[in-house]
């Protein structure tokens, strides 16, 4: 068996050995600055900044920063959508000293509390939108949250008071406090950027972004990923983009971002590697299919990063074979499973390809790429520039298995984050002795170094490209009254991926309840990814040998359900 025998499928020009030195995270749009002045950066509402424009308002908004004291050690929380906010104040925070924590507008209310509280986070931006501000207010004076800093969309837009007029008339934005826990945004940018310049003492140690993630039980994990990880894995991106001839060119692409930029994969592959590149960043601050689509012909835009959903949309949208979307040139697709059909149909309407990988929160999120014209179903490609992937025995955790059986993903490499913070033994659970990360996905590899996942050893569901654990959602059904057990399973959902599907049995003498109920029930425990989307209620549910729950009984009969239902097609 070859040590690497994914290093015989890396096209001409592609190498592993690449260079992937470390900077500061901060360092990247630094470049770009100085390379690209005059290039357009970010383009949003109408309105377009530049490298230099973009450059001058991180300036200030670190001058701002650092007079509320943000310093090496303080932690700033961002819970915004994909605004120039969010891209202002990531690399302010970093220019600063701090440290970026992401918060996600789906979180509900108990886990937005524990993130604060666990992360230490001081400081979090926000907006003044009726679906943010409030959540974050709650906290204040609940939780070690000092200071809200709170923006306005339309400040960021080409005609301010049309669009706050609008989303005033839709009853979208509230009102904010002018008191010592409020900062608005204008305020932090009203200086001259003049600050103290900060460079992080240790690339490998200094944590660039607390970025949390889910756990089979319990409440999220903040993975620590430093400037190393992040600065390599954008490295990492534009290498698997080179070749003969390379896919993408500094300061030739405009890149549409409609993936959230709080979720790891578009802060990577999407604003980091679109700023080291010197591309156009076109921002929409949530994915609507009609105008995404006519962003995409209307820009020329040559750089798309997606999940499955978006891409059968994107196919089945009406007269989609009259629109032009041949000026893309790269597109990529992760979270889920891509259809063989979606893959090629897309690649018919566009004549671009749409390239598979994998990874996770912890390697930031890089970890395998397909390259070009050697894709193979099934596959999520091969491992990255400077990642080694072996496979465990699940049953022996010791042993390594040989090339071709299926065994649990370990991966090593210098995307893969430092731990788990303030979490010491759920890093020791997830690290081997020589370096390398447990996944806790099972897959295996081909004699040409392909990987494929076929399960997982995690209890965990993909729906529509966010991590979803059944145990989470069961917690919360269970502090129904009426509940006597539960289990939740993934079901297929053809839009989605998988949707979570809940089999209750109700305590003696209880009330039936319809779905909507529980959906009622469930909205301030659950995040709107997290929602159940099926329920079935029974006498009984299956049980192991030893009397425990057993969820391989509700599984077999979804299988059977859909094969029977394919048989009949």
């Amino acid at each position: 068996m070859l040590d690497s025998p994914w290093l015989k499928s890396y096209p001409k020009g592609i190498h592993w050995d690449a260079d992937l030195t470390p900077v500061p995270v901060d360092q990247i749009l630094d470049d770009a600055v100085a390379k690209w002045p005059l290039l357009p950066a970010v383009s949003f509402m109408g309105r377009t900044l530049t490298y230099r424009e973009l450059a001058a308002l991180v300036d200030r908004a670190t001058t701002g920063l650092q007079k509320l004291g943000v310093k090496p050690g303080i932690h700033v929380g961002l819970y915004l959508p994909n605004t120039p906010h969010y891209v202002i104040s990531f690399f302010a925070i970093l220019k600063a000293g701090g440290t970026v924590v992401n918060y996600s507008p789906l979180d509900a209310g108990k886990v937005l509390e524990h993130k604060v509280e666990d992360s230490q986070t001081d400081f979090v931006i926000t907006l003044d939108l009726v679906t943010l501000y409030p959540q974050m207010k709650t906290l204040l004076g609940k939780t070690r949250l000092k200071k809200l800093i709170v923006g306005n969309i339309g400040e960021m837009a080409s005609h301010r008071d049309a669009v706050n007029a609008s989303l005033a008339a839709a009853k979208q934005l509230v009102d904010v406090p002018l008191d010592g826990q409020h900062v608005k945004f204008e305020e932090l940018l009203n200086n001259d950027g003049r600050h103290e310049p900060t460079k992080p003492r240790d690339l490998l140690e200094t944590i660039a972004v607390l970025q949390y993630t889910g756990g089979t039980t319990g409440l999220p994990k903040g993975a620590m990923l430093t400037h190393a990880n992040l600065s390599s894995a954008c490295r990492q991106y534009w290498e698997t983009a080179q070749g003969e001839p390379p896919l993408i060119e500094p300061a030739k692409e405009r890149m549409l971002i409609v993936l959230p930029l709080f979720h790891i994969y578009a802060l990577s592959a999407n604003m980091l590697l679109g700023i080291r590149i010197g591309a156009e960043l076109i921002l929409h601050a949530r994915f609507e299919l009609d105008k995404v689509i006519a962003e995409l012909a209307e820009k020329h835009v040559t750089m798309f990063l997606g999940v499955p959903t978006m891409y059968m949309g994107i196919i089945g949208f009406p007269g989609i074979d009259k629109v032009d979307l041949r000026a893309l040139k790269y597109c990529a697709s992760g979270g889920a499973p891509l259809p063989v059909e979606t893959l090629q149909e897309f690649k018919r309407l566009t004549g671009c390809q749409i390239f598979e990988g994998w990874g996770m929160t912890e390697t930031s999120p890089s970890g395998t790429f397909t390259p070009v014209g050697a894709s193979k179903p099934g596959s999520c490609g091969i491992p990255v520039p400077g990642v080694t992937i072996k496979f465990l025995d699940v049953s022996d955790p010791t042993r390594l298995v040989p090339l071709g059986e299926r065994g649990e993903i370990i991966i090593r490499g210098p995307n893969v984050m430092r731990g788990y913070w303030k979490n010491e033994a759920a890093t020791a659970e997830n690290m081997t002795v020589d370096g390398f990360m447990r996944t806790g996905d099972v897959g295996y590899m081909d004699e040409n170094g392909f990987i494929f996942i076929v399960d997982r050893t995690k209890d965990m569901l993909l729906c529509g490209g966010y991590n979803v654990y059944p145990r989470n959602i069961e917690e919360a059904i269970y502090e129904h009254p009426s509940v006597a057990e539960v289990c939740v399973i993934g079901i297929p959902d053809q839009y989605r991926g998988q949707s979570p599907k809940a089999y209750l049995a109700l305590k003696p003498g209880a009330p039936e309840m319809t779905l909507k109920e529980l959906k009622d029930f469930l909205k301030s425990r659950l995040g709107k990814h997290e929602m159940i989307q099926e329920m079935e209620i029974r006498s009984s549910l299956p049980r192991t040998p030893v009397g425990k729950l057993s969820k391989k009984e509700l599984y077999d009969e979804i299988n059977a359900k859909t094969a029977a239902e394919k048989a009949m097609q």
